[in-house]
């Protein structure tokens, strides 16, 4: 099993600057880099403190100047956003500018607030709908001299220009969670990308076999399937209880977004309230702590033993968690330095 890191600029309060968040966010992406993990990914995002990311080629091209080996990949791309042709070449203009480092990670988009301010009128499924369309246009526009008549889409002979560095394109990753989500990408020949968000090990046992069940009805080669899930690697057992609050609070407010009920002022949401904290038990503490990947070294690699052994090629941690710099590095080198060596 392979590593990577999953990574935005996230801005709590207004008191911090871009300017050290921007920092900060290379500084965890030259630690990924240094200490061999196979990829970064950061994604795409719009009007929100919360997840920083109005241009993952932009973050990426950046990236590509302050990190040496390691992967860069879009973790992902909102494709309802995009117009094919526009996606195909500014993803053939970034492999160009990064010498073939780019891998395209692709979703329909989460955010309700997102779809209202760029599509108004666009709902969940109408978005997966623009997906299916899309990601099977970008490989022949690479190759040249393709038309189009969709539903969507619809467009006269075109060439993606530039053309991409690497010779059949980036390789594409689908984030997928539901069976026709993960048939769609593997019948395509498509890597999938997984996240069980705060549900715990029945959710990851549940997505991979959907992915399994897709592969087996599939006649061409294996596709790649990525495991992306909260994780902090402790120093000891009082770290990881102030870790589970943390990421406690994380998940609230991810869900008041997901909601999209509550005001935003300057990019933020309204603050929930500390009752309002308590009240949600889904997200609580403890559940954080049982469900996520959070822990002493030796735990996280009990944890992801039974990720590898499930069949995950390779597991991606998610350090978005509205904790300190300080604690995110730290727990990243833990990472590097305790928990990698084992899957040597």
């Amino acid at each position: 099993m392979e590593f990577s890191l999953f990574a935005h600029m996230e801005r709590l309060s207004e008191t911090q600057s871009h300017e050290q968040l921007h920092e900060d966010f290379i500084s965890l992406c030259q630690l990924a880099d240094e200490g061999g993990m196979r990829a970064i990914w950061t994604g795409e995002h719009h009007g929100m403190e919360f997840t920083i990311a109005p241009n993952p080629f932009i973050s990426i091209v950046d990236l590509a100047h302050h990190t040496k080996n390691v992967r860069l990949g879009t973790g992902t791309i909102i494709a309802p956003f995009w117009h094919p042709i526009k996606l195909a070449g500014e993803a053939a203009m970034t492999d160009l500018a990064t010498h073939g480092r780019l891998e395209l990670g692709i979703a329909r988009g989460a955010y309700s607030y997102e779809y209202e301010r760029l599509m108004p009128g666009l709902d969940a499924w109408q978005a997966g709908q623009r997906m299916r369309e899309i990601l099977p246009l970008l490989r022949p526009l690479w190759q040249g001299d393709h038309q189009h008549n969709g539903e969507y889409y619809q467009f006269p002979s075109t060439t993606s220009a530039p053309k991409p560095v690497q010779p059949d394109g980036p390789p594409i990753w689908v984030a997928a969670r539901d069976p026709n989500s993960h048939e769609f990408a593997v019948h395509n020949g498509f890597n999938v990308q997984v996240t069980p968000l705060w549900q715990g090990q029945q959710e990851i046992e549940s997505l991979m076999q959907r992915f399994e069940s897709a592969c087996s009805s599939y006649a061409g080669p294996r596709p790649k399937i990525l495991l992306l899930h909260h994780t902090y690697v402790a120093k000891d057992n009082a770290d990881t209880d102030a870790a589970a609050i943390e990421l406690s609070r994380f998940y609230n407010y991810f869900g008041a977004w997901f909601q999209n009920k509550k005001p935003v002022s300057q990019g933020h949401i309204e603050s929930l309230t500390q009752a309002e904290l308590q009240a949600n038990e889904m997200m609580s503490p403890a559940n954080m702590k049982r469900d996520l990947t959070i822990g002493t070294s030796s735990q996280i690699i009990e944890q992801l033993k039974r990720y590898e052994d499930l069949g995950y090629d390779e597991f991606s941690l998610w350090i978005d968690s509205g904790m300190s710099f300080e604690r995110k590095r730290d727990s990243l080198r833990r990472f590097i330095e305790d928990v990698m060596p084992a899957f040597s």
